[in-house]
């Protein structure tokens, strides 16, 4: 990866993008990248030498390593494991992934909590993914022989999110924005059963991704949930206006509210879908959407 400074920022934090700290570790994919579209796994292994980042696209990820260098050295007692990273082999692949926080409860289960340096917006809109993450953590824990905690039953996994644009006016104003810079976050914890079955699903997708990529170049497309995709919407606009006098979820919405105005105001109303934005591809979230004939209507 090419590692650009556009914005002509001190030698440091180029260093810092260059120095790529990351590793998955002796393994043959990390959980962060499991959840992911194996489609994007790929491509960024092909286009590896074409990619290109600029250093200030990393300050967040600066502040995120800044935030779990501190706090690892800030709990330490017999009960709490800090960053450890887990290995366990499913299906033939070795999965791991690195947790930040572990603590045995007074009960003998592990609570697993993940410190994240993120927007406001994410702790009210809520992230799937953090779900997903923190369940394969869970799985993890208890059935990679390398953990501390090893055979432990989890009870509760949690993000502990630090919000780098929290607005303490909104908090003041706002009674559904987050009260606090600092936001524990507590996620559903799937049944064993359920982790096993993610974490078995994802591995062979990935796997069956790898093989048809290795024998002919094949890439399987990334669905809707990949590319962050939006809702469709249906406006129904006032003949002759560009801007709608209504977004709709569905067509039969549309439809009746078209004819409502039109029964009201005597104007006529068409009706027409808006496609749902490919947030992750359109809007610079993909670091391959450049080369991916997907995004340009070509897969």
């Amino acid at each position: 990866m090419k590692i650009t400074n556009n914005f002509n920022l001190p030698s440091a934090f180029v260093n810092f993008v260059r120095d790529g700290k990351y590793s998955k570790g002796n393994a043959d994919i990390s959980v962060t990248t499991l959840i992911d579209s194996p489609r994007i796994r790929l491509m960024k292994e092909r286009h590896e030498g074409e990619l290109v980042t600029d250093a200030v696209d990393m300050i967040w990820p600066l502040f995120g390593t800044a935030v779990h260098h501190i706090l690892e050295h800030s709990d330490n007692h017999d009960a709490i494991t800090m960053e450890e990273r887990l290995f366990a082999d499913i299906h033939g692949w070795i999965l791991s992934g690195a947790i930040d926080h572990q603590e045995v409860l007074d009960n003998g289960t592990v609570q697993i909590s993940d410190y994240k340096v993120t927007s406001a917006w994410s702790v009210i809109f809520g992230k799937k993914e953090w779900e997903y993450q923190q369940n394969c953590y869970a799985w993890l824990v208890e059935n990679a022989a390398t953990a501390t905690n090893f055979g432990r039953e989890v009870s509760g996994i949690r993000i502990v999110a630090i919000l780098r644009d929290w607005n303490r006016r909104k908090a003041m104003m706002e009674q559904d924005y987050p009260q606090s810079p600092i936001v524990t976050v507590d996620l559903p914890l799937w049944s064993r059963e359920e982790r096993e079955e993610y974490v078995s699903n994802r591995i062979i997708a990935h796997q069956e991704a790898q093989i048809a990529f290795d024998l002919d170049g094949t890439l399987p497309l990334c669905s809707d949930e990949d590319q962050w995709k939006r809702e469709d919407k249906w406006a129904v606009t006032k003949r002759g206006n560009k801007r709608a006098n209504k977004l709709c979820d569905t067509e039969e919405e549309a439809n009746q509210v078209a004819a409502d105005l039109a029964e009201s105001t005597g104007h006529k109303y068409a009706i027409d879908v808006r496609p749902g934005e490919r947030t992750r591809c359109e809007n610079n979230y993909c670091s391959v959407a450049e080369f991916c004939e997907q995004f340009r209507g070509e897969a």
